[in-house]
């Protein structure tokens, strides 16, 4: 990152952007593309696409909102072009934010992790 602007990285098709249980240490804001968000299944080599992610949108930060490994894995679709939040930038922005509003992504965060749990357990 120079002078406070972000970095872009291009991803080609299929290319894995993180891994389920890896640290987080950036979040990424699809500027074109598509990424598939994708969860393993419990007790197997298999995985299930859980979400898709357009253009416009941001992934990959419910891990660095609670400093937890990453819950999933992202998959680039097709070559996808994403802007790359770092940890510290989305640390500032959210130290900056509405403490509400914080603790509200905070809670979201918790409730989504301690459901994945259950859906696991099933």
């Amino acid at each position: 990152m120079v002078h406070g602007i972000l970095d872009r990285k291009v991803f080609f098709a299929n290319q894995v952007i993180f891994r389920e249980g890896d640290p987080a240490d950036r979040a990424y804001l699809i500027q074109e593309g598509l990424v598939e968000i994708r969860k393993q299944l419990e007790g197997t080599y298999e995985d299930r696409r859980v979400a898709q992610v357009h253009p416009g949108e941001l992934f990959g930060e419910m891990a660095m909102i609670d400093d937890q490994p990453r819950m999933a894995s992202a998959v680039a679709v097709e070559k996808t072009v994403c802007v790359v939040v770092p940890l510290d930038k989305f640390h500032e922005k959210m130290a900056h934010a509405d403490p509400f509003l914080a603790a509200l992504l905070r809670m979201f965060t918790k409730h989504i992790r301690t459901l994945q749990v259950k859906i696991n357990r099933t």
